[in-house]
């Protein structure tokens, strides 16, 4: 296969919505892909949060939280897939003894790049203790592209993208994320057209 038929690997990028995106759920949104492969991609957006505090979801889970800098946290809208289900966006926690590439918690998809999106709810038990990773960003629910449709919507002018810097998606106050995801292309919002094929 030559370089230039080869697909492209969006894993551990942004995905930044152009304006003349009008799909409710991703207008205006940066998505963390956590995957992107010849099957498809799946992605996290970390700029539209709920209605729902951290609290209060572990609080439907039965569980408290002993974490002081969690308190204020707010859980995101991941995406429009399994809203029903929670994802942890998390650095890895490195546990002494363990194999380099073994997560500390179960179903827990390591993300070239250096960060880990954990599915089990023994992460949400470890916040809950007062532990767990340090920087998190909890969705309910996911986003995912079908084979080759990602690619598409990219064609289409619906998305630029860049590599994700991950002090956007945990350090950076929610309504400066898009901002500063555009600024990593060296762009700023007015200088985008809603118009296909311009920027």
């Amino acid at each position: 296969m030559s370089a230039e038929s080869a697909p492209i690997n969006l894993t551990h990028h942004f995905l930044i919505a152009m304006p003349g995106l009008e799909d409710e759920s991703f207008s205006r949104s940066v998505v963390y892909l956590c995957e992107h492969s010849e099957r498809g991609a799946l992605g996290l957006i970390i700029n539209k949060p709920s209605k729902l505090s951290l609290q209060s979801l572990l609080q439907k889970v039965e569980l408290g939280l002993k974490r002081e800098d969690l308190r204020e946290a707010q859980v995101f809208t991941g995406g429009p897939v399994q809203t029903d289900r929670g994802f942890v966006l998390h650095e890895p926690m490195i546990i002494e003894g363990a194999p380099e590439n073994e997560s500390a918690y179960a179903s827990t998809m390591t993300i070239p790049g250096g960060l880990e999106m954990t599915t089990s709810k023994d992460v949400l038990e470890a916040l809950s203790d007062g532990a767990g990773p340090t920087r998190v960003l909890v969705t309910l629910g996911y986003s995912s592209w079908d084979e080759g449709q990602l690619e598409s919507e990219i064609g289409e002018n619906a998305w630029l993208t860049v590599e994700a810097d991950p002090d956007v998606i945990f350090s950076t106050p929610v309504d400066e994320r898009y901002d500063r995801a555009l600024g990593l292309l060296g762009l700023q919002r007015w200088m985008l057209s809603p118009e296909s094929g311009r920027a």
